[in-house]
């Protein structure tokens, strides 16, 4: 089976990831597969596998579970430690006809216990470090039965024990049924469960298709994304199927980092912007890392200009380029723009991109008070395709209220330029009166102060805009440089600047906005637990 015939059969029978190792092994047998660390499933196969024997890892570890007691329509909650067989055993679960449900390893115990207990009693897949968590959530009542993928524990059936077990024939879903469930980045309280269906799943392969089709030669491609992120299926799934090497990356340690592409010079890295922020470091230092890589891409949440500018700087290829796709969750990738080495640095950080060719999503803005949007009156992003979500597990209504017929509002805001470029200059929850754009203002002063690690406007107690900053190493903020690079932002009160590990972040490395404006509320309004600013600091 060629790629672009496998390709073809996604898009018109939808993409079962169940049945995608095994599509893939028929397309190149070969095909390698590397991983920063070992797997806890299967430690013994070491960290190189060909798609020929990941499938094969697949299909035992589906006959595992059926033989421990999972059936077709079932829901199994997979909630483990992080680790590159997350996907492996997603991908299991699917083949025996279950509908796996994917939980961050990030997520607490309270919020895992409401997840679980919002799908009804499924079947949790889960391994003996995350029990541990879950202690003193009653188990027993909220779940079918329990299945750990590595360790033993009372009341628990383990994987390693049914090893050998009878194999068993795929079975897929219908088209337009649930398939895979991920889950919102939190960042306003307890997850929303969003439901991919094979058709969905398929449809958000299209834009990066032919972004890969840029690549002429079989090089590595490198993946960071978090394992359960809705991302991870397209990304996987488009490499393996266009034969590419993958390697599955774990470690957030920059030396780590660094090193695996110094072994394995990907031509492509696929990475959130968060963590492509954090790798800016790499670029300064000896042993450039970055020299061989052709394509830099990121999606969902828009990325700074800066950081582009330095990794496609580091790259020694020639039309080296950095792809930025905005989207969300729910509606897969929307819009997307490539930006080049020469010019990234200039780049308007709030402009996300223009609508992709045809098959992929269309995009407007509706006016949010009657006036026509624009730059000075942004409107609502509303995306339609077939390539939305189809509901919120259990919270039907809550997506109708976002759903007006085949358009999904998106919760931000923005507008469109006379090109047609897309503007998202907030999330309609965070915007701040007399604020244009706190993104914006994030892109301008990140722009200037290289000693930020970290930039973020949030709203205080009276309802003025507060710049939350985190430095390299956490030295101390230079006032006099602060106070130049924000002189166009007048309206901004003075920055409290906290340490980087005291960041709320989501399990996409998201940052919780709502959190911090939370805490600063609190504290500052309460003289006797405020927050100092860096002029404060002793």
């Amino acid at each position: 089976m060629k790629g672009s015939t496998a390709y073809h059969l996604i898009r018109k029978r939808g993409l079962h990831i169940g049945l995608l190792p095994a599509m893939a092994a028929a397309v190149n047998p070969s095909t390698p597969i590397t991983f920063d660390h070992d797997l806890d499933v299967f430690p013994e196969l070491g960290r190189r596998l060909t798609v020929a024997q990941y499938a094969e890892c697949v299909d035992e570890l589906a006959a595992r579970l059926w033989a421990a007691g999972v059936r077709p329509d079932e829901r199994v909650v997979l909630y483990k430690t992080a680790n590159a067989d997350h996907w492996m055993l997603a991908a299991a679960v699917s083949r025996i006809g279950a509908v796996v449900v994917n939980l961050s390893p990030a997520l607490d115990a309270a919020t895992v216990a409401a997840l679980i207990e919002r799908v009804d009693r499924p079947t949790l897949l889960t391994d003996g470090a995350k029990l541990e968590v879950l202690a003193d959530v009653p188990l027993a009542a909220i779940t079918r039965r329990v299945i750990t993928s590595s360790g033993d524990r009372p009341g628990a059936v383990a994987l390693a024990g049914l090893a050998d077990a009878p194999r068993v024939e795929p079975l897929v879903r219908p088209i337009d049924e649930a398939a895979v469930i991920t889950h919102t980045s939190g960042t306003t309280g307890i997850p929303k469960l969003v439901v991919h269906t094979p058709r969905t799943q398929g449809m958000r392969l299209i834009p990066q298709w032919r972004l890969l089709a840029l690549m002429r030669k079989k090089e590595t491609v490198a993946i960071h994304v978090p394992f359960v992120h809705s991302r991870m299926v397209a990304a996987m799934s488009l490499a393996l199927l266009k034969e590419f090497p993958v390697l599955l990356m774990r470690e957030s340690d920059l030396g780590v980092v660094a090193e695996q592409f110094r072994r394995h010079q990907p031509g492509f890295i696929e990475a959130l912007p968060n963590s492509l922020m954090e790798w800016e470091e790499l670029t300064e230092g000896p042993g450039n890392p970055f020299r061989s890589v052709k394509i830099f891409s990121s999606t969902f949440d828009a990325i700074h200009p800066g950081t582009m500018s330095k990794l496609l700087k580091a790259s020694e290829r020639r039309g080296a380029l950095f792809f930025q796709i905005y989207g969300q969750s729910e509606v897969g990738p929307a819009v997307g723009r490539a930006y080049f080495r020469r010019s990234a640095h200039k780049a308007n950080g709030r402009c996300v991109g223009w609508a992709m060719p045809m098959g992929a999503a269309k995009v407007r803005v509706v006016s949010r008070d009657g006036q026509p949007p624009s730059a000075k009156n942004p409107g609502f992003i509303e995306v339609a395709w077939d390539g939305l979500a189809k509901t919120y597990f259990a919270e039907q209504d809550r997506y109708d209220s976002n759903r007006n017929g085949a358009w999904w509002r998106t919760g931000d805001v923005g507008y469109r330029t006379r090109l047609g470029c897309l503007h998202m200059l907030d999330r309609e929850v965070d915007m701040i009166p007399g604020v244009r754009s706190s993104l914006e203002i994030e892109d301008v002063v990140l722009g200037k102060l290289t000693e930020l690690s970290e930039l973020v406007v949030v709203q205080g107690p009276n309802s003025e805009p507060i710049p939350v900053i985190c430095t390299v190493d956490d030295e101390p903020l230079d006032r006099a440089r602060w106070r130049a690079a924000v002189a166009d932002f007048p309206q901004l009160a003075d920055p409290i600047q906290i340490p980087q590990a005291e960041l709320p972040r989501t399990a996409t490395l998201k940052v919780q906005r709502n959190a911090l404006t939370d805490r600063f509320k609190k504290q500052l309004g309460d003289p006797a637990h405020a927050v100092r600013s860096p002029s404060d600091q002793p």
